[in-house]
């Protein structure tokens, strides 16, 4: 798990430490208490905890606390994908325990293994030799194809996501969250939420589990080698299109680089020896057999329109005095840029769609 945990009173202040390692005695075979918490300074939703006990080292994941969204912080659906994917292909933290009776901490929780490895949250890897990105890049890209190949009905996730097109649900969902979190009109917005319905592509019947948040700083990583330990942080996994995981990828990758997010907007990809967006696409298709990617433009735009209002979401609870974060508020703020580079990429491809003026004949 991310190891860049420090303490927080005011996360900690309402866990009864001797109750909880009681507690966790009786409901995992080998555990063993005195226990200690450290909050994960990283993450913006739900509150992560680094936990030492005598029986080794874990990861406590909680609902936050105060009154949530319908349907966010939904704790116990990542333990059940974690369950799930324990025997797969892809890496993923041991599950210990989902404890569902909130009067333990406060609200609901779960208990996995803390996988000791590195985290990368730069996406220009300043802290490798060159000529270990493009690996890193090369495996960060082999999970996430590994994920989309998961056969969901074999492990037990063949409901675990609505039928019909999963693009048109997402939009639905994620506009009703924004306005659910709605702190002032967004002009970008308005406009995504009238563009992107009807722009639809078809829907090719593709159906894949997706993680919803795949991003390099949710993956750990071996110390030595290029190889993901653990991918993290389910919250907002389904079954759905997996070029929706691919897209929001690329669209973090597209992020310029500031105090709170880290993308490689105006970066020369060439000189940092990491892949470009055509790359990344070419060997995902590669590993898993399908051919070249058509409506490229409308995948983005949609995850930036996601990901815009996930961030309201977020400014909306550090508003409301009730985030996980101390930089929720800085990070929230950011819902409106994020719009705003969507509808920029929307006219773009326009212009790039335009036919272009044939020269009169003389």
């Amino acid at each position: 798990m991310k190891n860049d945990a420090n303490n927080d009173a005011c996360n900690n202040a309402h866990t009864d430490e001797t109750r909880l390692a009681a507690w966790l005695e009786t409901a995992i075979d080998g555990f063993r208490g005195p226990l200690t918490l450290e909050k994960f300074s990283g993450g913006q939703s739900n509150p992560t905890f680094l936990l030492r006990a005598a029986s080794g080292d874990y990861v406590l994941r909680r609902q936050p606390p105060g009154v949530l969204l319908k349907g966010a912080h939904a704790v116990d659906r990542e333990y059940r994908v974690l369950v799930a994917l324990q025997d797969s292909s892809v890496p993923v933290a041991r599950a210990h325990h989902l404890c569902l009776d909130p009067s333990v901490i406060g609200s609901m929780f779960y208990l996995m293994s803390f996988e000791q490895g590195r985290i990368f949250w730069d996406p220009a890897l300043p802290t490798l030799p060159r000529e270990q990105r493009a690996p890193l890049y090369g495996e960060l890209i082999r999970v996430l194809a590994a994920l989309h190949d998961v056969d969901v009905d074999a492990v037990g996730l063949g409901d675990y996501g609505r039928p019909g097109n999963y693009f048109e649900r997402q939009i639905g969902i994620w506009t009703k969250q924004y306005r659910a979190a709605e702190t002032g009109s967004i002009a970008a917005m308005e406009t995504l939420i009238a563009w992107l319905p009807a722009h639809l592509p078809q829907d090719d019947g593709q159906r894949s589990l997706v993680h919803g948040d795949y991003r390099l700083d949710n993956l750990i990583f071996d110390q030595a080698e290029p190889r993901v330990l653990a991918l993290l942080d389910w919250e907002l996994s389904t079954l759905g299109h997996p070029l929706a995981d691919l897209a929001y990828f690329c669209m973090c990758l597209r992020l310029p680089s500031n105090g709170h997010i880290s993308g490689l907007a105006g970066k020369d990809r060439a000189a940092l020896g990491i892949p470009t967006e055509f790359d990344l696409m070419a060997n995902y298709c590669a590993l898993r057999g399908i051919g070249a990617i058509d409506d490229w433009h409308f995948y983005l735009a949609f995850s930036f329109f996601r990901l815009a209002a996930i961030l309201q979401g977020v400014l909306k609870r550090a508003q409301d005095g009730n985030a996980s974060s101390d930089q929720a508020l800085q990070v929230g703020q950011m819902a409106g840029q994020l719009a705003q580079l969507a509808v920029e990429l929307i006219e773009e491809n326009n212009k790039l769609s335009e036919p272009t003026e044939q020269p009169k004949q003389a």
